[in-house]
């Protein structure tokens, strides 16, 4: 077959714009992708030069020329990781919102997280939150190396400083997961904490060794009085493992048929929602439980109508320690005129968060909502006030505010 010169030469533009185009497209691809790893994430994350419609708005070159300055000028290539790079540009996004609670975690914060609520994990045994934009102790886990080291509720974190690191990092502008990662570590290594404490005029500094860490999430105990045998139910936390642990208590407490409850929320910073409706749903025969607010939304979440001890009279204990779940649970049960609520104002954490996996194993926690009592309290950054405020005096050995709900229950 013969071909005409026209012929040809039509050919031979065509084959030199398609191998234009492919060079265009090869060198595209090497410039901003770094042998293909950038190129790999953004397909993933759906990140391109061009951005969708509805942001058309958003200026992104910055974005890009950051990245590229960064690649081209800095002076150890080596620590140019194009994955932790886009990682670093969420998480950047995440905390402009200006949340402390709304956090986006790489695979392994996200790990550390699942570990918390299940109860197990190396560290000084301390649950932490904002009070404001302040870092705060919400508890440390009783006998910890934390407890142990004289670090108490309501203390605030103004420095941390590792074995390993020369210098001191302080927290303003630290995100919750950032404060709970530098914490961390390895057991038997040592972490010092710079606290500020009320009434102290100085700032201490503990130094505290890390350790395994296991916490049950509840403990059963029965104290004899002049009335008879009183349950004394310890909640530490609303984790993964809280529900079977709490349903075999209950049947102890079913056929004990004490003649009062003692439900100890102190020092327990909270976890799963679902699970302080459960918890409820023991001593509430009916009716609300918490109410979740998004915007102009309201949901209630009532109890489950089958209540196991729906008459036991009780008494629940409460301090600076206690936030979130068991601040939903010591409010309903407030609220509905079913305990008196004895110890000290609680933590005041009034929001709710959910945690959502993304791209595999990273994780995604967003403040969805906040949560009110059923009267409609919103205890965020006040707290919730006991019905009897007593206080659990250092200097002795007796528990004054548990010795209270016992004489409250005779």
């Amino acid at each position: 077959m013969k071909f005409t010169l026209p012929q040809i030469r039509r050919a031979a533009i065509y084959l030199s714009v398609l191998l234009l185009a492919f060079s265009f497209g090869w060198f595209a691809r090497e410039r901003y992708s770094s042998s293909g790893t950038l190129f790999k994430v953004a397909q993933k994350l759906n990140i391109d030069r061009v951005l969708p419609q509805k942001h058309k708005d958003v200026d992104f070159d910055l974005f890009w020329l950051v990245w590229d300055k960064l690649e081209a000028d800095y002076y150890d290539k080596s620590k140019i990781n194009e994955t932790e790079m886009v990682l670093g540009a969420i998480k950047g996004m995440v905390s402009s919102i200006g949340d402390p609670y709304t956090s986006f975690l790489p695979p392994e914060e996200q790990k550390r997280t699942q570990e918390d609520l299940s109860g197990e994990f190396e560290g000084v045994g301390i649950e932490i939150g904002f009070r404001g934009s302040r870092l705060a102790v919400i508890a440390p886990l009783e006998g910890s190396p934390a407890d142990r080291a004289g670090i108490k509720a309501g203390d605030y974190i103004i420095g941390i400083k590792d074995e390993k690191k020369e210098v001191e990092t302080g927290t303003v502008g630290m995100s919750l997961i950032d404060a709970v990662e530098s914490i961390r570590g390895k057991a038997g290594t040592n972490v010092t904490l710079i606290l500020t404490r009320e009434g102290e005029e100085k700032p201490l500094e503990l130094e505290v060794t890390r350790a395994k860490i296991e916490v049950p999430s509840v403990v059963l105990t029965f104290q004899s009085t002049s009335v008879g045998e009183v349950a004394v139910l310890q909640l530490k936390r609303f984790g993964g493992n809280t529900k079977p642990e709490w349903d075999r208590a209950i049947s102890q407490v079913q056929s004990k048929k004490p003649k009062g409850i003692v439900l100890d929320l102190r020092n327990n910073p909270g976890g799963y929602l679902p699970t302080s409706v459960d918890i409820l749903s023991d001593f509430l025969d009916s009716g609300v439980a918490v109410i979740q607010q998004s915007g102009d939304t309201k949901r209630e979440l009532s109890v489950s109508g089958r209540p196991r001890i729906p008459n036991t009279k009780m008494v629940v204990l409460v301090n600076a320690g206690s936030a979130s779940a068991s601040e939903i649970v010591a409010g309903a049960l407030k609220d509905r005129n079913r305990a008196q609520i004895v110890g000290q104002k609680t933590f005041g954490k009034g929001t709710i968060q959910e945690a959502r996996p993304v791209n595999g194993n990273s994780g995604l926690h967003i403040t969805v909502a906040k949560w009110l009592t059923p009267n409609g309290t919103w205890v965020h950054e006040n707290g919730l006030q006991p019905d009897l405020e007593v206080e659990d005096k250092a200097d002795t050995e007796e528990d004054e505010q548990l010795s209270k709900a016992l004489e409250l229950l005779k």
